[in-house]
């Protein structure tokens, strides 16, 4: 589309001879038209220079250039649009006065060549060059925050090895300040990722950390419910990565407040109050977020934890003085008091127990899988042929999707891989855990990598395969069914 800015209409001039009907001069007259009003130049959005800034040489041939660059990106003919593209976009950033999509076709021809780099020193160039662009946009036209959203996504998922990722964090930061509940769907994931990552490496205050998460549910909970079509399934998809992976924060005291964990753990109290282990690690969550004693949910709990799980008091020594701290929510200082009774104790049936119990800790209330897991297998070391230990480890590993992927797809779904091989293993070895094991590995079995996806990485079912990340097992490749 060539770019016309103003369109001028002249009417011709109407000359009108009326002849009289007796024989005399004719008489000639002349009528000028009121002229055709001119257009009103539509507002301008831009601070930047449009082409009626130009003299009419420049502008002639920078129109050109806008039309035939496009022509050339239409076709995908990219090398032979740069230099046209050049022209147009250098000489009149801001076209005329409101379009922006030279800013997206920019990007879009330099995407091409970032892909086809031959060397990174090339690439990184080019890097450069495409942040500029979003950049430029963000000067010429004001922004709610969505291109600056664009910008940190493509950054994080295409350029992150030649950007810094604590400025795409801030970016992420700003576009959520901005935007609130009304955020981009697309920045939830990764912003996610570099908050849950920056509180480990103490890169943010926890306080700072925990308003960020609020805002990041409460832009979840507000796509969720606004949604349309194919949007709502992109909602969903944030939905099973998101809230799992920052539940991994719930291991700092004060993180989140007592609301978080009724509305996150209480459903699940509520679905098994019979089960002493559910009704306890439900409790302990409570007690842990400093709930209101008063409130009616944790009274309920604390009364069913009472009847269902009630056992004589140990004897004076480390398990009492541990069982009071847990029953407090001071996790870690109940941990050194089973450490020290483990270290004392010659019951191997009663620290395989013990250590089992500290997983459990780790695992439910910590957020320390790799703790987690080496807990389990000691105490699987001193209860041969025990099946719970693994049936732990495979759940620490089921549960790792958003911790080792995106969520969904590949890298979160292999690991119910190593998975599935603990909870065959611990009914192999102890068939009084079979269900229980044939229960996750029914669950666990849907979410496999498909045919497909293992085809398309030219891999083969039956072969084997180590999975990174935390878990760092090797299995056997298998398609979900």
């Amino acid at each position: 589309m060539r770019f016309n800015y103003f369109s001028l209409g002249y009417t011709a001039v109407l000359l009108m001879l009326v002849h009289a009907c007796a024989p005399a001069v004719t008489e000639q007259i002349v009528t000028e038209p009121e002229p055709a009003p001119r257009p009103e130049p539509k507002e301008s959005l831009t601070t930047c220079k449009t082409l009626d800034e130009l003299d009419n040489t420049t502008r002639s041939a920078t129109e050109d250039a806008y039309v035939l660059y496009r022509d050339q990106v239409r076709f995908k003919k990219y090398d032979a649009a740069v230099d046209l593209w050049k022209k147009a976009y250098y000489t009149a950033p801001g076209a005329n006065g409101r379009v922006t999509y030279h800013f997206d076709d920019g990007i879009k021809i330099y995407n091409h060549f970032f892909a086809n780099a031959a060397t990174r020193e090339q690439q990184a160039g080019i890097v450069d060059t495409l942040l500029s662009i979003y950049d430029k946009r963000m000067e010429c036209f004001e922004d709610d925050g969505t291109i600056l959203a664009r910008k940190a996504f493509d950054s994080y998922y295409t350029y992150r090895e030649y950007v810094d990722m604590d400025d795409v964090f801030d970016q992420f930061r700003e576009v959520m300040n901005r935007k609130g509940k009304e955020a981009d769907y697309f920045i939830i994931n990764p912003f996610s990722r570099l908050l849950y990552d920056n509180v480990l490496d103490e890169k943010i205050s926890h306080e700072d950390a925990s308003e960020i998460a609020y805002q990041i549910f409460d832009a979840i909970d507000h796509g969720k419910e606004t949604c349309e079509d194919e949007y709502c399934e992109a909602w969903e998809v944030i939905d099973e990565y998101s809230p799992d992976l920052l539940s991994g924060l719930e291991g700092l005291r004060g993180f989140y407040n007592c609301e978080y964990y009724m509305d996150r753990y209480y459903n699940q109290f509520l679905e098994d109050t019979t089960d002493c282990d559910n009704v306890t690690e439900v409790y302990l969550k409570m007690v842990w977020a400093s709930c209101d004693p008063e409130d009616a949910r944790f009274v309920r709990l604390k009364e069913t934890k009472e009847k269902v799980c009630y056992v004589a008091p140990p004897p004076p020594g480390p398990l009492r003085l541990a069982g009071a701290a847990l029953n407090e929510g001071r996790f870690k200082e109940a941990i050194e008091y089973y450490d020290q009774y483990v270290s004392e104790s010659d019951d191997t049936e009663k620290k395989a127990s013990i250590l089992l119990r500290i997983s459990k800790i780790y695992y439910a209330h910590i957020k320390n899988f790799p703790a987690a897991r080496q807990y389990a297998r000691e105490a699987a070391k001193q209860k041969p042929n025990w099946g719970e230990p693994y049936i732990l480890i495979g759940k620490l590993y089921a549960s790792s999707g958003p911790l080792c992927g995106p969520g969904r797809g590949w890298d979160s779904q292999i690991v119910t891989w190593p998975a599935i091989d603990q909870f065959q293993y611990a009914k192999q070895i102890d068939p009084t855990v079979a269900d229980e094991a044939n229960k996750w590995i029914n669950r666990y079995a849907q979410y496999m990598p498909s045919v497909e996806d293992i085809f398309q990485r030219q891999l083969k079912e039956g072969s084997s395969f180590k999975v990174g990340c935390w878990i760092q097992e090797s299995t056997t490749i298998r398609a979900a069914r």
